[in-house]
């Protein structure tokens, strides 16, 4: 499966503030994980079995919530049983479309 989520502190001591940090944190506890991972302006999105992504999810849930009082947490999966490497494989089969079509 594939997980893209995004996570933010709330409800921190500074209005305004800047969450890098805090999403430096959950970053690396994805990076840590060993598990297939990509971070985009957006999302972070995670490759793996269910259990092991959402237990990922939850860690990097939870070192975010040390920077505010209140943590959102945004979530899409694709759920697709008996297969892998999609994490690049869906962005490499688009772009062999793009150029297949020959689209400017």
């Amino acid at each position: 499966m594939l997980v893209a989520f995004s996570v933010a502190p709330s409800g921190g001591s500074g209005e305004g503030d800047s969450v890098h940090a805090a999403v430096a944190a959950a970053v690396q506890v994805v990076r840590n994980s060993g598990l297939p991972n990509s971070t985009d302006s957006m999302f972070t999105t995670i490759e793996g079995e269910w259990d092991e992504v959402f237990d990922v999810i939850r860690r990097a849930t939870e070192a975010v919530g040390a920077y505010g009082t209140r943590v959102s947490l945004v979530l899409k999966a694709d759920i697709r049983p008996g297969h892998s490497g999609e994490i690049t494989g869906k962005v490499e089969r688009l772009e062999r479309a793009i150029a297949d079509a020959n689209l400017d």
